[in-house]
């Protein structure tokens, strides 16, 4: 092989590294978390995103200002659209993250988030990075909660996501070292590790949970998934109450509803790219990718979101207005109850359970027989209002 070649991946490996060190110190300073009690104003800011993120939403910005309705007259709550996110300008100004959309992203307490493009090989569009990646990084929000619920199956279940590091963090930093070979990294930090560990396990302490189950592929990526499971265990004994377990990825995907392989698991912890696959799996089993949403949490910021993509296939086909704002709607109320306002939630829970299982009066199939957004979310917000007004009697 070249020998300038492999001096060359030397040199962009140490820097990686030594950049990476420098982060980790970083994390080792953490800010407080946000008292929203205190706050006289909580600004909410809402990005659309791509294809049907606008139309998504939208229907969701309906909900947030119906159950924000009070708070927002008196000044408590102040929402605010941030524009410049669409893969159009992104592209124009090879940035998949705009200065200018950064700015006002940080200006904001919590964020809803639509789904936005990340260019495949195949798209039109130049290969820019991950905006999803880029916010998270941005904003130091590292861990994904994404719940999955399945009465039918007793299954209630919350995943933690470890959402910077892994796969994920160097993703568009792998090194070409020649034309015969490629390689691409896996991160794993005691720090990372440790915080997103904390988060669950105070998660399962204040919500009465008993059990805690540790995702990984630790048998073949010995290092990183090995790391992995040490830094959750070691956290682990400041809380003896809860139990800890641990499952393989390739099982988990493949016996998600054998109840015996799941009994009595409750919460689980995953790495960044297994989280990402495995959630996405759960979520098809409780009704596919549009009923599901994921907070993104950090000690600053929190960021609410779909966790499905921008849908071209709808936006192609001019059924755009035929998808389901379902997900982004149970993110908003996500974010309501992050913010303090936990009845609220509990409100668009009650009416998303008549809508969708009990009445059924309308219903999207996101195709042009079924309901449109708009149509789907004046049904739940009448619902809202029919529940609110039976409790004040």
């Amino acid at each position: 092989m070249n020998r300038e070649a492999l001096d060359s991946a030397k040199e962009q490996f140490e820097k990686l590294i030594t950049e990476e060190l420098a982060r980790i110190e970083r994390m080792k300073t953490t800010e407080e978390h946000i008292d929203f009690t205190k706050l006289d104003t909580i600004r909410i800011g809402i990005l659309p995103g791509d294809g049907i993120g606008p139309i998504i939403t939208k229907e969701a910005l309906r909900v947030l200002e119906f159950l924000l309705e009070n708070e927002i007259h008196a000044g408590k709550i102040e929402i605010k659209l941030i524009e410049g996110m669409t893969i159009e300008r992104r592209a124009a100004l090879m940035q998949s993250l705009p200065d200018d959309v950064m700015e006002e992203v940080k200006r904001c307490h919590v964020l809803l988030k639509g789904p936005m493009v990340t260019p495949r090989t195949s798209d039109p569009w130049p290969n820019l990075v991950s905006p999803n990646s880029l916010l998270r990084r941005g904003l130091e929000l590292y861990a994904a909660v994404r719940p999955i619920k399945i009465p039918e199956k007793g299954i209630d279940w919350t995943f933690f996501r470890e959402n910077i590091e892994g796969e994920y963090i160097w993703g568009n930093k792998g090194i070409r070292v020649n034309e015969d070979l490629a390689i691409d990294f896996k991160i794993a930090t005691k720090p990372g590790v440790q915080r997103i560990a904390r988060a669950a396990f105070e998660f399962a302490r204040k919500n009465g949970k008993k059990n805690i189950t540790i995702i990984t592929k630790a048998n073949i990526v010995k290092l990183t998934d090995g790391s992995f499971i040490e830094g959750i265990r070691e956290v682990g004994k400041e809380y003896p109450d809860i139990d800890i377990q641990e499952r393989l990825v390739d099982a988990m995907s493949a016996k998600m509803m054998d109840p015996e392989f799941t009994k009595g698991c409750e919460i689980f912890i995953l790495p960044n790219l297994y989280g990402d696959i495995v959630t996405d799996v759960a979520a098809e089993h409780q009704g596919g990718l549009g009923t599901a949403s994921s907070s993104n949490l950090g000690d600053r910021y929190a960021l609410f979101e779909a966790i499905h993509g921008t849908a071209p296939f709808l936006i192609n086909n001019h059924r755009g207005q035929y998808a389901d704002p379902s997900s982004v709607i149970r993110a908003a109320g996500m974010l309501v109850a992050h913010i303090g306002f936990k009845e609220k939630k509990l409100l668009l829970d009650e009416a998303f359970d008549i809508c969708t299982l009990k009445e059924r009066n309308v219903v999207i199939t996101t195709d042009k027989d079924g309901a449109t957004a708009e149509e789907f979310t004046t049904y739940l917000l009448e619902t809202m209002k029919n529940l609110k007004e039976g409790a004040e009697k």
